[in-house]
């Protein structure tokens, strides 16, 4: 089946670029282009691909912005941003936000492709040139939150690490030969042990565990 793909970047040298790459490989599916937010998210829920590679900065909304709205809106397409920041705080905003992959531009046209498949097989993608920096872009953890992870079952662990990573509760059941009920027990019981009350928080006890690294 190929990879129904969406891209957005204000710059038409990168766009051209990227609509090359994405041109070269038999299994992707280019469906739809745009050059600024609002354009892009118009057309991701027009089109509904698999996946939109977005830039972070864009007019009208950057790429953080449209990736909630997109995840808010069309929680079926994953986000794959593009940017020149290595900065981790755009890196934990990226996280918070519901990104699935996080590439620098610099070294597009070597991973953007690998990245790709990587996100629409549900895996997560951070760049290797800043992927260290997933530790060190969330706080220590406090002595409640150590001793807190030493009570995680096997199987809330799992449970956890995959909500965020953003598979849904029916997903999760899936992989993991659960009922959906048992993979919404299994969520509940590990957030209320860690006490966690957003997916930010547990994306960044997530990272912080080293769970969106060892992919």
């Amino acid at each position: 089946m190929r990879t129904r793909i969406v891209l957005a970047d204000d710059h038409p040298i990168v766009l051209n670029g990227l609509r090359s790459l994405i041109g070269s490989e038999s299994d992707f599916d280019l469906v739809g282009e745009a050059s600024s937010g609002l354009e892009a998210l118009r057309v991701i829920r027009n089109k509904r691909p698999d996946i939109a590679v977005v830039d972070i900065s864009m007019p009208e909304l950057n790429g953080i912005v449209l990736s909630r709205r997109v995840a808010d809106e069309v929680p079926s397409v994953r986000i794959l941003v593009l940017t020149l920041h290595e900065d981790r705080a755009y890196l934990r905003q990226a996280l918070e936000a519901g990104v699935r992959g996080y590439v620098l531009k610099r070294g597009a046209a070597e991973s953007l492709v690998e990245a790709i498949r990587v996100v629409v097989g549900g895996g997560f993608y951070v760049d290797p040139a800043i992927a260290g920096n997933l530790n060190k872009a969330v706080p220590r953890r406090s002595a409640r939150e150590e001793g807190a992870a030493l009570d995680l079952t096997v199987r809330e662990a799992e449970v956890l690490k995959l909500v965020a990573l953003g598979y849904t509760n029916k997903e999760i059941a899936g992989r993991l030969d659960v009922s959906v009920k048992s993979a919404e027990t299994y969520k509940a019981r590990g957030v209320e042990k860690l006490g966690l009350k957003t997916r930010a928080e547990l994306v960044r006890y997530a990272s912080m565990q080293g769970w969106l690294t060892n992919i």
